[in-house]
């Protein structure tokens, strides 16, 4: 298996692709150029957002919900309009979002972390029907917010731990319990960034500066790794068809090679999840 360039645009800091599964289409971020990239049947398409964005869930055909650096605004993709939704640390001018992710029973879990990587300066929130919790502290970078199709149990890593971490959740969503280790990588030396699951409950990571996705199987164990041009790859999703295409971002992080930052396309040979609908009140 290897990796093509789906979009050749070099993202600063590209982050949280997301397949519409009612549009057939890929929208992601660049962090740092504070937009939201896509491609349609009419080519590439970009969004300037004004400020920091990095995560996005569904709503409708028309609507998504996207994560800022002052918290979720709902984004019209037709016009471009977007408006808040609701503020998360929009007074903290140390940090901006993360990753994110919609979650089966509708609610948005986003993450925060310090612009400059502030040791502990970020969180990871809930939206759900309305009203935004915290659930996760003192994180420095979390990363590979993703949960298993019933929506019982999320995962969620603090890269430069090395750790991706798993938390059983209630029938709601929340958190029924303290997280523990997933996968373990600090002997290999490997950061977990962005992750997404398949139908067979297999964990896709990317891993910064290791140039790779590596997938994971139920118990944690190491199944197999594709390796990408993009040296710093950031976050996979699942798309295509057939779901069978795994899309992975990337930053350029002072490299000069051009295809770093590009976003990149390869077959997996297994068929990813649809991303859950996020649930407006």
């Amino acid at each position: 298996m290897s990796a093509e360039i789906f979009d050749d645009r070099r993202c600063l800091l590209g982050e949280g692709p997301l397949w519409h599964p009612e549009r057939g289409q890929l929208f992601w971020f660049d962090i740092l150029g504070a937009k939201m990239l896509s491609r349609d049947g009419e080519g590439p398409r970009v969004w300037e957002i004004g400020e920091m964005a990095s995560a996005a869930g569904w709503v409708d055909a028309q609507t998504l919900v996207i994560s800022t650096e002052t918290g979720l605004r709902r984004f019209d993709i037709a016009t471009g309009a977007h408006e808040p939704l609701v503020r998360i640390e929009d007074r903290n001018t140390v940090t901006r979002s993360n990753d994110g992710r919609a979650d089966p029973m509708g609610g948005f879990w986003v993450s925060t972390m310090g612009k400059a990587l502030e040791r502990g300066a970020g969180s990871i929130y809930r939206y759900f029907e309305g009203v935004v919790e915290p659930l996760f502290r003192d994180i420095t970078v979390p990363n590979a917010i993703c949960f298993t199709p019933d929506g019982r149990r999320a995962y969620f890593a603090d890269t430069p731990t090395s750790r991706i971490l798993t938390v059983a959740l209630d029938a709601q969503g929340w958190p029924a319990e303290a997280p523990e280790i997933f996968v373990d990588l600090k002997e290999e030396g490997l950061k977990p960034d962005g992750a997404v699951l398949d139908i067979e409950g297999g964990l896709w990571n990317a891993q910064w500066s290791a140039g790779r996705v590596a997938r994971y199987d139920r118990e944690g164990r190491f199944d197999r790794a594709i390796a990408v041009p993009g040296r710093f790859s950031t976050c996979p999703a699942f798309g295509g068809p057939d779901l069978e295409s795994l899309f992975v971002t990337s930053a350029q992080e002072g490299e000069s090679d051009p295809a770093q930052g590009c976003t990149f396309r390869v077959e997996a040979g297994v068929a990813g999840l649809s991303e859950a609908r996020v649930r407006l009140v």
